[in-house]
């Protein structure tokens, strides 16, 4: 199977790239753009929303990584 190409260098992604909403039980959020440490770049979410068990808030830990494939291998 071929590798996905990305069509972004790495300096265009971070210059454009809008955030991303994501919705968990019905709560926006949004993720921001991020350069990872492995190289690729994405989205990031990092946080805590609350979801109802048994009638019962109980608060959960979010975390949220979107990488554009091929992005490791994109031009800088």
């Amino acid at each position: 199977m071929a590798k996905t190409l990305c069509p972004l260098s790495k300096t265009e992604f971070m210059e454009k790239a809008k955030p991303v909403k994501l919705v968990i039980n019905g709560i926006e959020l949004s993720a921001d753009p991020r350069d990872f440490s492995t190289g690729s770049f994405g989205w990031y979410y990092t946080g805590k929303v609350s979801v109802e068990v048994d009638g019962k808030q109980v608060q959960v830990q979010v975390g949220c990584n979107l990488a554009v494939v091929g992005s490791k291998e994109a031009a800088r």
